[in-house]
């Protein structure tokens, strides 16, 4: 196992009723700007709870924020919190608002162009504004990481940044909110956290066992209630334990010790800023073809994976990592997410364009052993046809 250094200091408040809760965690002096995308906040309560918790605050709300958070938009936000001096920020949504509130933390107090925070993945950031969030879409884990992500539509660019200062200060969890959900959002939110563990889990071994004991729980939870909540979509323990994967997923636990391979975002990551397509369903398309491109350098642990996830113990070593493959492919089929380019509409002119993106944004050595070329980018996306 390597060595490291786990931090994390966002807390966490979970279940029914957890709303009510912010009034003891945001300042009560604050002036506060609520964040949230479309109308749904507004239609299901959730806003109208929120600001019923925040009391006599000062609350300005900011609508708006895309399920692809763009520069744009954001820095709209930025401007009203400079000039109305709002100085706690409070995200309601899923990863999409919370990866943007991130972003406006970051960019209000930044001396310099704020889109350099994304050129340089976070590094030149050195202070940031307190924020919290209520998740309202369990997915990427945003609510519980340094993580973020943002589109510039004028630059058809979307790039990743992490610093420790953009930690939520607390994360309200509570599974109620999910159940008016649409079925294509759950299903992306579990394809989205499926993805994140395999992308910390399916690298070669380093003797981590409990970060691959936990990844494998979690992945075969995923695989089970995963069908389940798009036919019980207000069954309370399915959507809370699907919450709770979605965090653990991706709040540092199992990237501890262990080698990453983020080529299956990185790569999706560019067939979302040019096709626009849902961030989960671009990672459905490339990660069954990233993983027979590169299963010679993963053997073992598409081994370990095909036995201890989908419990594949006969056959060759190659049948059993296809047998793996294939089930992780019919398992994304199955929660109504296809996994080819060509049922997007998009063919080879696709396969070129996003390796020029890549090339253009520098990913050029991809993986966890850092040779994923666009060479081999190509290679995938053509398997992925």
């Amino acid at each position: 196992m390597f060595n490291f250094a786990y931090y994390n200091p966002t807390r966490i408040h979970f279940g029914k009723n957890t709303i009510a809760e912010i009034d003891t965690l945001v300042p009560r002096d604050a002036r506060v700007m609520v964040l949230f995308g479309g109308s749904s906040a507004r239609r299901t309560g959730t806003l109208a709870e929120v600001k019923q918790a925040l009391g006599n605050r000062f609350v300005v709300e900011f609508e708006g924020i895309e399920p692809n958070p763009t520069y744009e938009t954001l820095m709209q936000a930025v401007e009203q919190v400079r000039e109305l001096n709002i100085d706690f920020l409070l995200a309601v949504g899923g990863g999409s608002v919370i990866d943007g509130t991130k972003f406006v933390a970051a960019a209000a107090v930044f001396e310099g162009e704020p889109w350099d925070i994304l050129t340089s993945w976070g590094a030149n950031v050195t202070q940031a504004m307190p924020f919290g969030s209520v998740l309202t879409l369990p997915a990427t884990g945003s609510e519980m990481n340094n993580a973020s992500v943002v589109t510039r539509k004028s630059l058809k660019a979307k790039l990743p940044f992490r610093n420790d200062l953009v930690y939520p200060q607390f994360s309200i969890l509570d599974p109620t909110k999910t159940f008016t959900l649409p079925e294509r959002q759950v299903a992306n939110g579990v394809v989205d956290a499926f993805v994140h563990i395999t992308e910390q889990y399916l690298t070669y071994p380093v003797n981590a066992a409990v970060q691959d004991r936990f990844a494998e729980g979690l992945l075969q939870i995923l695989i089970e209630l995963g069908p389940q909540a798009l036919t019980q979509p207000e069954d309370y323990d399915i959507r809370a334990n699907l919450m709770w994967v979605a965090t653990m997923a991706l709040n540092g636990t199992i990237a501890t010790g262990v080698p990453h391979d983020w080529a299956t975002h990185m790569i999706g990551h560019e067939l979302t800023a040019l096709y626009d397509i849902d961030h989960a369903r671009t990672l459905a398309i490339v990660l069954p073809s990233l993983l027979r491109c590169t299963k010679a350098a993963k053997r073992e642990k598409l081994l370990q994976f095909a036995d201890r996830v989908w419990h594949i113990n006969t056959g060759s070593e190659d049948e059993r990592i296809e047998a793996a493959i294939a089930k992780t492919q019919a398992f994304f089929e199955a929660m109504g997410i296809a996994t080819h380019l060509s049922a997007y509409d998009l063919g080879e002119e696709a396969v070129d364009a996003v390796v020029n993106q890549l090339e253009q944004h520098g990913m050029v050595a991809l993986g966890e052993h850092g040779n994923i070329d666009p060479a081999m980018s190509r290679d995938i996306l053509t398997l992925a046809l």
